[in-house]
């Protein structure tokens, strides 16, 4: 008995809105399903994730996932939900793009199974590339009216003035061009349903019109499509202060992104761990209840952020994340400092006080050091009583003589000096 696609996104909470006839479809066959995603860049970030998930989840079921690489469409643009055009990229990008989103996918989808719903990745580019304009307006424009296309949400939103230029012919045939990938698939891979965001309705029921229209109303196609992801404050999931959260670790280091996940509240935690994770239902009931009899111990967010670094990363990243974080609160020592990447080192230790040392002034003695080249401490009396007490540390490592010289030996990376005072209070020296 295939298990229920409908039902696993229901209870994790991945559900928005579905066609009339999607369940009884997904149960009575093995489907096809496609989800497109927009290669402007050459990473994914946490707010791809859900649709990924989705994929997954699809796959696990036995149906068969179809990732869409928006190659043509990326050279467009989407109205939805954006109120500009997009950058417009050439072919040589959106192919470097693309072998990166599918490396990064395939550690959640399975490329490589002899299974008839393998996973499989295509490019709108390779079929609009040489589509004509005229072709175009003659075999697809026809099928579909204006009235009907200006109907949309996200075509009224550009309209009514909530953007400031309007919307562009180029923007405005975007649903027709999403519309036409839908039919070529349903065509040349018999893809009956279209996942994606709930932002995404229009354009996809755009797709199973067309395909109506253009085949003739017994070719039944579908739509499901998955919320938009928030936080509890109601603001949007996935963006910090310093940007998105990247899948790639040159663009956030696993550090951060494990970071992210354990900090998030409690209430997105239970919502998260649905969404984000393979787990079953059971686990997380069992860890949702675990977490209520003791908030404090963050069983979810600890979980979380663990489920979803291993399957971002891997199991080594994630170990030396906790690792990382662990520096901040005591028990390190100067190799766990020096095992660190750069960013990692700069990641974990951003937003403590900071100063900026030249390498000639190395050489003094710390007492000398930690309260006139770099004003650590306000005064030498102080320092003093510090280090007597064993509160003073020097990467990681207890400071007992004050007049210790601080030299190039001590720098982390050739540039870098740790230095504490009690427990929780950091400074970070960057000499150069």
């Amino acid at each position: 008995m295939r298990k229920n696609f409908v039902e696993e996104l229901k209870w994790r909470g991945m559900l928005a809105q579905m066609m009339p006839g999607t369940e009884e479809l997904l149960q009575k066959e093995m489907v096809t399903a496609y989800l497109g995603t927009d290669p402007t860049a050459d990473s994914l970030h946490i707010g791809h994730l859900c649709g990924i998930m989705m994929l997954r989840h699809l796959q696990r079921c036995g149906h068969k996932p179809i990732i869409l690489v928006g190659g043509a469409t990326g050279m467009i643009g989407d109205p939805s939900g954006k109120s500009q055009e997009r950058n417009l990229l050439n072919e040589e990008t959106l192919r470097h793009n693309q072998e990166c989103i599918k490396r990064q996918v395939s550690k959640f989808l399975d490329f490589e199974s002899k299974d008839e719903n393998a996973a499989e990745m295509v490019n709108n580019y390779d079929w609009m590339k040489d589509f004509t304009f005229l072709d175009f307006a003659r075999e697809v424009g026809k099928h579909i009216t204006v009235n009907y296309m200006m109907a949309k949400d996200s075509v009224q939103q550009r309209l009514n003035g909530t953007a400031r230029d309007g919307l562009s012919f180029t923007e405005f045939t975007y649903q027709l061009l999403q519309g036409y990938d839908f039919l070529y698939l349903y065509q040349h891979k018999n893809c009956k349903l279209q996942l994606g965001g709930n932002d995404q309705w229009g354009n996809i029921t755009t797709g199973t019109e067309l395909i109506r229209r253009t085949l003739g109303y017994e070719n039944e196609a579908f739509a499901l499509t998955c919320p938009l992801i928030t936080k509890s404050d109601g603001k949007k999931f996935g963006k910090t202060e310093s940007g998105n959260i990247w899948l790639d670790p040159k663009r956030t280091t696993p550090y951060k992104f494990y970071q992210f996940w354990l900090n998030v509240s409690d209430d997105d935690a239970e919502k998260y761990i649905k969404i984000f994770t393979s787990l079953e239902k059971d686990v997380i009931d069992a860890l949702v209840e675990e977490h209520k009899q003791d908030p404090g111990r963050r069983v979810l967010q600890k979980r979380l952020a663990e489920e979803v670094t291993t399957m971002v990363h891997s199991r080594e990243a994630l170990d030396a994340a906790i690792e990382a974080s662990s520096l901040l609160f005591g028990k390190s020592t100067k190799e766990g400092l020096e095992k660190l990447d750069e960013q990692t080192f700069l990641d974990v230790f951003d937003g403590v006080p900071q100063f900026e040392v030249s390498k000639d002034q190395l050489g003094q003695p710390a007492i000398e050091f930690f309260t006139t080249v770099a004003p650590v401490f306000p005064s030498k009396g102080e320092m003093r009583k510090m280090v007597q007490g064993g509160g003073v540390s020097l990467n990681k490592e207890k400071l007992t003589d004050q007049n210790r010289p601080v030299t190039a030996e001590d720098l982390i990376d050739g540039k870098y000096l740790l230095a504490q005072k009690g427990k929780k209070n950091y400074y970070l020296l960057i000499v150069r």
